[in-house]
């Protein structure tokens, strides 16, 4: 039988691990291995001769990859369930562990501040690139600052936040399904010609897979505000008047409590700006956002993940999924 302590104590081993060990090496990284596969399989989907078919062709190639990583995922944990109950939880623990990012962000961080202390600009704006989808060859300090602690705010979602509610509701197979179809949106979910046909139907799911986790983040961010002495308050009041700013249904709740809570405005040029600047964008800013980051993980944990789990426990859930 599989018990509610067993998902939790994935969920524990796994964040632990993360924080100690950041991303697994890309020769064994699982989501390095799917953009392999995306790579791969992109250029026999296009069809520059017919959209329309193009886009039948998105949507197919969408929903077989998700249901061919849902069959996979899943029957591999149920096999190794019924060979060994020890194999079954460490594959679970690895699957989980390689599609949060937690120290991976707080690296990203890291080098695009500590390349700000030495004057580097140019270094600042190449690490920013790695991480956001913006033009970073122009930035300057403030405008790479704001994209680095909107990258922050986004990643608590998309990158953490999201991966844990499903699998709090899915099991470990939920977790990197979600990680399927965000790596989806991150690689071909772009308006820009090349994708805009192949790739709107990933765009849509990304952007209804991360629809509730962002609210709960939101709100929780607030109170990870209060705990770390950041202007709640401010955030609130931020949050209310422009979670909606951006293009993103999404991305607008976590910028704008983060915005607020830090007292600064955060802008992507031509597009959106976010808050009121009380105080100047600094790397002491983008140092207590990562500490708002972590400490909304430790809430959602507490609040969300271990009671959605326990509750699923009782009713069954959990051995229901895996034939038992």
């Amino acid at each position: 039988m599989i018990s509610s302590l067993h998902f939790i104590t994935i969920l524990l081993i796994s964040i632990l691990l993360d924080l100690l060990l950041g991303d697994p090496n890309n020769k064994f990284h699982p989501v390095s291995w799917l953009g392999k596969y995306i790579t791969y399989f992109v250029p026999k989907i296009k069809n520059e001769k017919n959209k329309k078919d193009e886009k039948i062709n998105g949507v197919i190639f969408t929903s077989i990859t998700i249901a061919f990583f849902a069959l996979i995922i899943q029957l591999s944990l149920v096999y190794l369930y019924h060979v060994t109950f020890i194999l079954m939880m460490i594959l679970s623990i690895f699957i989980l562990y390689s599609v949060i990012a937690i120290k991976g962000m707080e690296k990203h961080i890291n080098a695009i501040t500590t390349a700000l202390e030495n004057n580097d600009i140019e270094n600042a704006r190449t690490n920013l690139s790695m991480i956001v989808s913006r033009n970073t060859k122009s930035l300057d300090e403030q405008h790479i600052l704001s994209g680095t602690i909107e990258s922050i705010a986004d990643s608590i979602v998309d990158g953490i936040l999201s991966p844990i509610f499903y699998f709090s509701l899915f099991g470990p197979t939920g977790a990197f399904i979600f990680r399927v179809i965000n790596t989806l949106d991150s690689m071909i979910g772009y308006k820009e010609s090349y994708f805009e046909n192949i790739g709107w139907i990933a765009a849509k799911v990304d952007t209804y897979a991360n629809y509730i986790p962002s609210r709960i983040a939101a709100v929780l961010m607030i109170f990870a505000a209060i705990i770390n002495n950041a202007d709640w308050k401010n955030s609130i009041t931020i949050f209310r008047k422009e979670r909606n700013s951006t293009i993103s249904v999404n991305s607008g709740h976590p910028i704008s409590v983060l915005a607020g809570a830090l007292r600064i405005r955060l802008e992507k040029v031509d597009h959106y700006s976010i808050g009121d600047p009380f105080e100047k964008i600094s790397i002491e800013k983008c140092k207590m956002a990562i500490k708002i980051m972590k400490m909304t993980i430790l809430i959602f944990c507490i609040i969300i993940a271990a009671p959605l789990i326990i509750i699923l426990g009782f009713l069954n859930w959990w051995n229901f999924i895996f034939g038992i």
